[in-house]
């Protein structure tokens, strides 16, 4: 397949997190430095960690011609494609493309899990089957979200999922972007979903990752992440006369270093930088703002620093949102991608929150206030387990 050709022009998005549904309630928090995060419990996990859940996921009720789909994550997307009217604006995009020319590439990494967790509670007591109300293939299946989003919005265009850890989301905006230039789709819905699960809050907590505190990234006494749910779409399409933004570049790199531990000179981030920039045919300087991945764990953050501090020098401005949201895991390139959206449109770059003293050893010129100014070019970082990195690097639309 050919390189993708850029800038590609992104006429609508919206996301959903703990801040709120929709960019109005998310620009709103950012721009008063309010946190979505939360000491609280999830489901039976009683972990007393800050999260960050979506409120009104479990007030959503699908289709009845889709409740085959219906498990958390999928009420999540559901929320998000109702946020700021993005299932409507996909609805148009297919009446002029045709929608066997409208494509979905989504993210995600643990997809309907709960759905099947919950069901495990509730298996035959002689036999230990599972119960029959379980339909795995449209709700745990990973490729379940891509298939509900696609149905919800009677797509039929190529549809796929990417699930490479917290890079996920990022990642579809390059495959979109190439199917583009490939002739194969006129339009694509990209974007990321993931849920809060037993498997997630478990899992991270076991790896000791997980802060008792509320996440402080770039912070000397950061000790570990908080872990969001959230849903984000983004709507790219091959022409369009007033775009909200543009996709000027993305990088891709797996460095392999570790299955779940950064490389420690953050080679492989700094390849990803690198090769957004070079695709958007740009130079370090001429970005404004970076949204680091930026999870507030001890090894993460060094890693990226060192990543960014060899790319970038140490002027730019640049922060994590995770303080607002938490990580989203295979949503977070998704979800930050629309704040980095946001900050272009509005003219801010977010305040890097809940940092109390900087960590001396880190160079980036991490912001932890918000400063307002207008932008033409911004990045954002997303690296996921395994070394699987992704940059996108987006620009105002003109």
């Amino acid at each position: 397949m050919k390189p993708a050709a850029m800038p590609v022009a992104i006429t609508d998005y919206t996301l959903v997190t703990a801040l709120g549904a929709g960019r109005a309630a998310t620009l709103d928090a950012l721009l008063a430095s309010r946190s979505g995060l939360a000491l609280q419990d999830f489901e039976t996990a009683a972990l007393g960690a800050w999260l960050g859940v979506a409120p009104g996921v479990d007030d959503v009720q699908l289709a009845d011609d889709l409740t085959e789909y219906d498990c958390r994550n999928n009420r999540l997307a559901e929320l998000g494609l109702r946020a700021d009217g993005f299932g409507d604006a996909v609805r148009a995009a297919a009446q002029r493309w045709g929608s066997h020319r409208v494509g979905v590439f989504l993210g995600t990494s643990t997809s309907g899990i709960l759905q099947t967790e919950v069901a495990y509670r509730h298996r035959d007591p002689a036999t230990g089957a599972l119960p029959a109300s379980l339909h795995y293939a449209s709700t745990h299946n990973t490729y379940s979200v891509a298939g509900y989003v696609r149905a919800a919005l009677g797509l039929q265009g190529p549809a796929y999922v990417v699930s490479t850890a917290c890079s996920s989301s990022a990642k579809v905006f390059a495959a979109a972007a190439r199917m583009l230039a490939a002739g194969v789709v006129d339009a694509a819905v990209v974007g990321g979903v993931d849920s809060l699960c037993m498997t997630t809050l478990y899992g991270f907590k076991s790896l000791e990752l997980v802060s008792t505190d509320i996440c402080r990234p770039w912070d000397a006494d950061r000790n570990g992440l908080s872990l969001g749910e959230g849903a984000a779409f983004a709507l790219l399409q091959r022409d369009a006369d007033h775009p909200a933004a543009w996709l000027l570049g993305a990088g891709e790199s797996s460095d392999g270093h570790h299955m779940s531990s950064p490389h420690p000179e953050g080679a492989g981030a700094a390849a990803a930088m690198r090769g957004a920039l070079a695709q958007a045919g740009l130079q370090p300087a001429d970005v404004d703002y970076l949204n680091l991945h930026g999870t507030g764990t001890p090894g993460n953050d060094a890693a990226e620093d060192k990543a960014v501090s060899a790319v970038f020098g140490s002027t730019l401005p640049c922060s994590s949102t995770k303080g607002f949201t938490g990580h989203t895991l295979g949503a977070a390139g998704g979800v930050e991608a629309a704040i980095c959206m946001l900050a272009l449109q509005h003219g801010f770059m977010p305040a890097g929150l809940n940092l109390r003293q900087a960590d001396p050893a880190l160079r980036s010129r991490y912001l932890p206030e918000l400063r307002r100014q207008a932008l033409r070019v911004v990045a954002s970082n997303s690296f996921g387990f395994g070394g699987s990195n992704a940059c996108l690097v987006f620009g105002v639309a003109a």
